[in-house]
């Protein structure tokens, strides 16, 4: 199970292009609607998401595999203040299960302190956010159970790099090359 949060304010291309290339190789992908009741989720560019359940329904147990962090403004506070995410994120942290932050998101981990001494990278000026990283020059970079990636433009090779440390690097360049996606 992989758990994808979206909160009002999430960056869409961060949350469906993952979404899209994870199902494409038969992963179970849920969409967890974030800080309201109300499971239909507003993008930061007013793009309306009907999430597959709410918050309150997540299950933090040995089935879960991975959870996804999309980025964008307000969506990343929104993900931060929910203490259903925050405690994804400590499980996650604990017990070693993959971690996928992108954009503004990975600032979320340089909070919590998980990211000191691991390679990460986020957008353009929140790097002082991440405290104690080694901040890389690349779209996306892996370190132990936690994959970052810049930004909106980095959708696809972050996508590559969640298939990648589920399923395997020859997965990943399989997908690329069904999507036509240049290296």
């Amino acid at each position: 199970m992989i758990y994808i949060f979206l909160a009002d304010g999430f960056e869409e291309i961060e949350a469906v292009t993952p979404l899209d290339m994870l199902k494409r190789c038969d992963k179970e992908v849920v969409t967890v609607g974030v800080g309201s009741e109300n499971k239909l989720i507003r993008g930061a560019h007013d793009i309306y998401i009907a999430a597959d359940i709410s918050e309150k329904d997540i299950v933090l147990d040995g089935s879960l595999e991975m959870i996804i962090l999309p980025g964008g403004m307000p969506g990343t506070a929104n993900l931060e203040k929910s203490e259903y995410v925050q405690r994804a994120v400590d499980y996650c942290a604990e017990n070693n299960v993959f971690i996928g932050a992108i954009c503004a998101a990975p600032s979320i981990l340089g909070n919590k302190k998980l990211l000191r001494g691991k390679k990460a990278v986020c957008y353009k000026g929140w790097e002082a956010k991440l405290e104690g990283a080694d901040i890389q020059d690349t779209q996306a970079v892996q370190d132990g159970n936690i994959i970052t990636a810049r930004g909106a433009g980095a959708s696809m090779e972050f996508g590559f790099a969640l298939i990648e440390a589920l399923i395997s690097k020859e997965r990943a360049e399989a997908l690329r090359d069904a999507m036509l996606c240049a290296r």
